[in-house]
């Protein structure tokens, strides 16, 4: 009999601990407290996702550029743009500091929003932050080329919040020839700023016309260390506005001048010389997005990637990167987040700007 009670008691105990292993202990879900960040979930392999999400929450400059975009009527008028609002939401749920139901997020809803845009993220592949950080501008950029140029005039909503003018002002207007029609997009977002790019004959030392470019992030290469030194940000800013020589360059001026001291109008070909390419920054963004590229190839064709430690200070300055006419001076940048995701060739490091004197991240 005592066998028989001690087989049951065996057998009540096994069932008791698998139930406790399946479900655990019965207990009531604690609510997130103040100033703890939500976490995501790991959806397969998503840290990329994860960790670039987790960055941008850290720029309160973007966020509220995504609450004046996602807040434009036109937009809230098109149900098939989703992309600004579910990032948003995303955001503000990992930014907030209140106490909330939820401690981890699902950043799934955002993958499922950018395949409606031809995006097709596998969750269980390794991907690049930094190729999704520019699908998301990008995308972004295609949600606003959905909107019309022009108001229709069945729009009651937005032609009632077009703004009011002083009837002064109309008839100035409609004596003054038809201007562009203003693009919606008139604010870019905060990632965005304007590199120049100048060039110089080494021979006569004419300069070319200052051009500019646009750029959403700065992808940074990594100088060699020096005598086992440690390896900064600044190197690697100072490395990339470098000058850059590019030989064989025809020179429309050594032309002119060669032509001038010939004799009996003979025609001589374009003259070539040595040009000096110098990159600056003409226009800082509000936000300032850092890649450092860590692939690299060998001699053989194989890629390397580089794993030196990048040192970088809480505050960056930036005046010795600028062109000489951009202003203000005295551009501070504070590092906002970081995301690093070790393991694969494609891994990246993200670095974030700052606030009124600017961020990098």
């Amino acid at each position: 009999m005592i066998k028989n009670w001690s087989v049951i008691g065996g057998i009540a105990a096994a069932i008791a601990a698998g139930v406790y292993v399946m479900w655990g202990p019965i207990t009531e879900r604690k609510k997130r407290k103040r100033g703890m960040v939500p976490g995501l979930l790991n959806l397969g392999n998503t840290c990329f996702l994860n960790a670039l999400l987790q960055g941008l929450a850290a720029c309160p400059s973007f966020i509220k550029w995504l609450e004046k975009f996602s807040g434009m009527p036109t937009i809230q008028s098109c149900k098939g743009n989703q992309l600004s609002t579910t990032l948003l939401q995303l955001l503000k749920a990992l930014s907030s500091d209140e106490p909330g139901e939820e401690d981890v997020l699902d950043a799934g809803c955002l993958l499922d929003v950018l395949r409606l845009y031809h995006w097709h993220i596998n969750s269980f592949e390794e991907q690049d932050a930094h190729e999704l950080f520019h699908v998301l501008t990008s995308s972004l950029e295609e949600e606003r080329n959905r909107q019309p140029k022009v108001t229709h005039l069945f729009d009651v909503q937005s032609l009632e919040n077009l703004p009011n003018h002083e009837d002064k002002t109309m008839a100035c207007i409609s004596r003054a020839p038809l201007h562009p029609i203003p693009d919606p997009w008139k604010f870019h977002h905060p990632f965005h700023g304007r590199l120049t790019s100048n060039m110089s004959c080494k021979h006569c030392e004419i300069q070319s016309p200052l051009r500019y470019d646009s750029f959403e992030s700065l992808s940074l290469s990594i100088p060699l260390p020096q005598w086992g030194r440690p390896i900064s940000l600044d190197q690697c800013l100072q490395h990339f506005i470098s000058s850059e020589t590019i030989k064989e360059v025809e020179c429309e001026n050594c032309t002119k001048l060669q032509q001038s001291t010939t004799l009996n109008g003979q025609v001589l070909e374009n003259q070539r010389t040595t040009f000096v390419k110098q990159l600056k920054l003409g226009k800082l963004p509000q936000c300032l997005c850092i890649h450092l590229q860590r692939l690299t190839w060998s001699s053989e064709g194989t890629p390397i990637k580089r794993q030196e430690h990048v040192q970088f200070t809480e505050f960056l300055l930036m005046d010795r990167y600028k062109h000489n006419s951009s202003s203000p001076k005295n551009r501070l940048n504070k590092c906002s987040s970081l995301a690093e995701t070790p393991g694969s060739l494609n891994d990246n490091t993200e670095r974030p700007k700052t606030n009124g004197k600017g961020l990098f991240f």
